[in-house]
């Protein structure tokens, strides 16, 4: 397909107006009656709600690579990759499982139970928010959205203000596909994210950093609203003497530089051991000239190597740069910066001080500290020595050296000789610790994460507890008392 660059945003960030507070809590009240009546959904009901979204999103195929490249010349390949292709395998995984997840769950009584039956039934949650970044603007706002709606949510969905032509696109197709009163889109900044935030939501889902993960968080609270906060953090990667540098340098080259490193779980910062440094560097050299360019030059032309968001947020990566180089840090490869045209080049840095700049703040952007080490003992002490990260990454041919560190570390998820895939699994929970996140997502766990799960008991003809009504006799007594005993007694 042709591309013109230089045909204006859908929506310019100046024309963005927020919502109105009145509109915003029209449509949430509007809801309530659609979230009762949901309560009763079938899965047909569900997955015909999927689909209909689906096919409205692949509908928009080409109009989405259009927004990604006026947003921040993200090229079609990646929108597909990382977009796409995450949402339709959420859909993929919903369309054929919702039905299997919706069935409530037999539990066996214990020892004290006799003579009931139970389970645990999956009840929707009712009114949920889904506050979106801007980094996968589509993927982190379709993907939970999917998972809201499997579970039988009605959504109102705020993505963010920084990505507007994918932002005024998915407005687009949710409205074609939902009433207000079933999923609705609100556009603008802080201002309509704060007017949706004082509604008394069943559920919050917020992708976003730790620092507005705490905002968010304090608002849930005032309603006592249950909270799925997906935030970040500085993700920390080790590359042992015993690695496959190649293949290390491949992977993480990938999944450092995927979105010009503006991705939750992209590797942060890399511990390699110092007697394979150099030659990890060299791999790493290798593996950027291959896939960007051999010059700067032809780095900066690459159409596969996506813009940072804005020149804001450019300047801020370019001066953690500046900082970090000021302070003795060396540039091994990229290193050049272009604020007006939103570009920092794909850049290792080595000698980087550990107090600088760089190594506090999550980096967002493609930076790449590389630190030597000697003993993984320090290592992992210096990673348990800061907020429990996102994810942690290993290389290592070892196993008692990967057992090592996933033993003694806590991230919210991790790969290893492996990165970023975790993500993408629809087996796995996704989700932080901590300062990372809490709660998860994706498959059964996204489903879970929009779902109550709520205990019924029944009783039998055989009502035992009525040894425990008084008036409580010495015989009564004797029998509770021996109960009491018996429970001491190893489960067999």
């Amino acid at each position: 397909m042709s591309m013109n660059l230089s045909s204006q945003p859908l929506v310019p960030v100046s024309s963005l107006e927020e919502s109105n507070p009145a509109q915003i809590g029209a449509v949430f009240d509007s809801q309530l009656e659609t979230a009762l009546r949901w309560r009763e959904s079938t899965a047909a009901e569900r997955i015909a709600r999927i689909k209909k979204l689906r096919d409205a999103m692949l509908a928009r195929r080409e109009q989405f690579y259009e927004a990604f490249m006026q947003d921040y010349r993200k090229s079609p390949s990646e929108v597909e990759a990382s977009e796409l292709l995450p949402v339709m395998d959420e859909m993929r995984h919903a369309i054929g499982r919702v039905k299997r997840w919706m069935k409530p769950r037999r539990v066996w009584p214990t020892s004290t139970m006799l003579g009931t039956s139970a389970w645990v039934q999956h009840q929707p949650r009712g009114r949920v928010l889904i506050i979106a970044p801007w980094n996968y603007p589509l993927s982190l706002c379709f993907g939970p959205l999917v998972s809201a709606l499997a579970a039988g949510n009605t959504v109102i969905v705020k993505p963010s203000e920084m990505t507007p032509a994918v932002s005024a696109l998915m407005a687009r197709i949710l409205a074609e596909v939902f009433p207000t009163s079933e999923v609705a889109l609100f556009e603008g900044g802080p201002a309509t994210s704060q007017a949706l935030l004082a509604l008394p939501f069943d559920h919050i889902f917020f992708t976003g950093s730790p620092a507005i993960g705490k905002v968010v968080m304090a608002a849930a609270a005032k309603h006592l609203t249950s909270v799925t906060l997906e935030l970040g953090g500085k993700s920390p990667t080790i590359v042992t003497e015993h690695a496959d540098l190649a293949q290390a340098a491949e992977t993480l080259m990938w999944g450092k530089f995927l979105n010009a490193g503006q991705t939750c779980v992209a590797p942060d910062y890399v511990y390699v051991h110092e007697s394979v440094k150099d030659a990890f560097m060299a791999e790493c050299r290798k593996v950027l000239q291959q896939r960007y360019g051999a010059s700067a030059a032809e780095q900066k032309r690459s159409p596969d190597f996506t813009r940072i968001v804005n020149q804001r947020h450019t300047q801020r990566v370019a001066g953690l740069l500046s900082e970090a180089t000021a302070r003795g840090a060396t540039v091994q490869a990229g290193g050049e910066v272009d604020v007006a045209q939103c570009y920092v080049a794909p850049t290792l840095l080595d000698r980087v001080p550990m107090d600088a700049g760089i190594m506090e703040e999550e980096i967002f952007g493609p930076l790449l500290p590389i630190l030597g080490y000697s003993e993984l003992d320090a290592v992992i002490a210096d990673i348990n020595a800061r907020p429990k990260p996102l994810a942690l990454y290993i290389w290592s041919r070892r196993q008692k050296e990967i057992d090592r560190v996933l033993a003694r570390t806590s991230s919210g998820g991790a790969c290893v000789n492996h990165c970023v895939m975790h993500f993408a699994h629809g087996e796995l929970p996704f989700g932080g610790v901590n300062n990372s996140g809490i709660g998860s997502a994706h498959g059964h766990y996204g489903f879970m994460a929009f779902s109550h799960e709520r205990a019924v008991l029944r009783a039998t003809p055989l009502m035992l507890v009525k040894l425990f009504f008084p008036p409580f006799t010495k015989a009564k007594r004797r029998i509770i008392r021996s109960v009491t005993d018996t429970l001491r007694l190893p489960m067999v």
